[in-house]
C-alpha cells in the first residue's frame, strides 16, 4: 500500500459539516433550481447572444444575468436569511462580507465564453460555504443535461440525462500517462514548467468547472490550475471532488479555502485524485 504524500502536506482535508439543514428535499430543491437556471441559458443558446465587456475583461452575456437572477429568486425564496454572493451580484462590502460564516457562492454561468462558442462546456455552479470551506457543491451542465453534487459527509453523485443517481468516485490511482485537464483560456509558463516534472501526460482541453466533475468521476487524473480564478469558479467543484474522494488544495499543500480575504482570487492550485502520489511543484528550475 502506497502512503499518502497528504499525511505530511501542512494541512491534509479540512471538513465542515453544514450549520444550515440540507435534507433530501432542500437538495432536491437546489437542484431544480440549477436545472432551472440552465434553462434559462439555454434559450439564448442559439441566439447570436449580445456581449458586454466587464471590468476584468471577461464577457457578459443576457444568458449570465437571466441564471444570476433566477438563482437569487430561488436561494431567497429557499432561505431567506443566508447571504448570496454571485459573481454577478452588484459589489458587497468587504468588511460585511468577510463577517459572513455561512453562504451560497453562486457562478451562474461558469464558462461564459465556452457558452459563446456553443460547445456545451458550460455550467451552473452553487455552493454553500460554512466556515471557509464548501459544505455542499451543484455543478449543473446544461447542453449535457447532468448534474453533480457533492454534500459533506454523503459522497458525490451524478444525474444524467436520464434523471438516474449515480454515486462518483475519484480514480484511486492515477493512470500512465497522466490524464491531465486543463483550460483553453488560460495556459501559462507556470504550468507548463509543472508538468514537465511529471512525467507523461495527456492533455485534454475542458471548459468551466466540468475539469474538477472529470476528476471527481475518475476520468481523468489531475486539474493543475496556475492562473487566476475567483472563489465562485471552484467552489461547487471542490465540494463535489472532495466528497468523491479527492482534494484541491494550494501550492503549500493547504485545502482551498473561501472569505478569507478582502480580494475574491484564489490562489494557484492543484485539484487531484490519487492521494498516494506527490503532486507538490519541485523547486524551480535554474
Amino acid at each position: 500500500m502506497r502512503d499518502s504524500f497528504l499525511k505530511s502536506s501542512p494541512v491534509s482535508q479540512v471538513t465542515s459539516s453544514s450549520s444550515i439543514p440540507l435534507d433530501e428535499a432542500v437538495i432536491q430543491r437546489l437542484i431544480d433550481l440549477a436545472e432551472d437556471a440552465g434553462r434559462a441559458i439555454l434559450s439564448f443558446y442559439e441566439q447570436d447572444a449580445e456581449v458586454r465587456e466587464k471590468s476584468d475583461a471577461s464577457p457578459l452575456t443576457a444568458a449570465d444575468l437571466a441564471s444570476h437572477h433566477k438563482i437569487m429568486e430561488g436561494l431567497r425564496a429557499l432561505m431567506p436569511s443566508v447571504p448570496v454572493l454571485s459573481e454577478e451580484s452588484a459589489p458587497i462590502n468587504a468588511v460585511e462580507r468577510l463577517a459572513w460564516s455561512t453562504f451560497w457562492l453562486v457562478d451562474p454561468l461558469d464558462g461564459t465564453k465556452e457558452f459563446l462558442q456553443r460547445n456545451g462546456e458550460f455550467t451552473v455552479n452553487i455552493a454553500l460555504i460554512d466556515h471557509h470551506m464548501p459544505s455542499l457543491g451543484i455543478v449543473h451542465v446544461p447542453a449535457q443535461k447532468r448534474t453533480y453534487v457533492g454534500r459533506v459527509g454523503d459522497g458525490a453523485f451524478l444525474l444524467g440525462p436520464d434523471r438516474r443517481k449515480t454515486s462518483i468516485r475519484i480514480s484511486e490511482e492515477a493512470q500512465d500517462p497522466l490524464r491531465v485537464l486543463g483550460s483553453r483560456s488560460h495556459p501559462t509558463p507556470d504550468l507548463d514548467a509543472y508538468l514537465l516534472d511529471q512525467g507523461a501526460f495527456v492533455m485534454e482541453a475542458v471548459g468551466s468547472s466540468l475539469k474538477f466533475c472529470r476528476v471527481a468521476e475518475g476520468s481523468a487524473d489531475l486539474y493543475p490550475r496556475f492562473g487566476p480564478t475567483s472563489e465562485w469558479d471552484t467552489a461547487a467543484g471542490q465540494a463535489v471532488l472532495e466528497e468523491a474522494g479527492g482534494h484541491v488544495i494550494d501550492l503549500q499543500g493547504r485545502p482551498l479555502r473561501y472569505n478569507l480575504n478582502t480580494s475574491l482570487l484564489n490562489p494557484y492550485f492543484l485539484a487531484f485524485g490519487d492521494s498516494g502520489r506527490n503532486w507538490m511543484p519541485g523547486p524551480p528550475r535554474i
